[in-house]
């Protein structure tokens, strides 16, 4: 069934305040998905950012894992 933008604005015209906020927040979300399949991500760029994350990820978790084992030690002990 094909739509038209004016029975389309013939609906619209009948929405009730609520039912118009609904259509407006899908309309927002249609152009958030359309506008996010539209990034291209290049590996490229992404490749410096995955190592950056990943030395900082292991130095965090160097660093909380003594906490990490006193917490373990505390589990046993319950």
């Amino acid at each position: 069934m094909a739509v038209t933008s004016e029975a389309l604005k013939q609906d619209l015209d009948r929405l009730t305040a609520e039912q118009l906020q609904q259509v407006a927040d899908f309309i927002a979300f249609l152009k958030f998905r359309d506008k996010r399949r539209r990034i291209a991500l290049d590996p490229v760029q992404l490749a410096p950012l995955a190592t950056e994350f990943a030395e900082e990820d292991r130095s965090l978790a160097e660093a909380g894992i003594g906490d990490y084992a006193v917490m373990l030690a505390r589990e046993d002990r319950q």
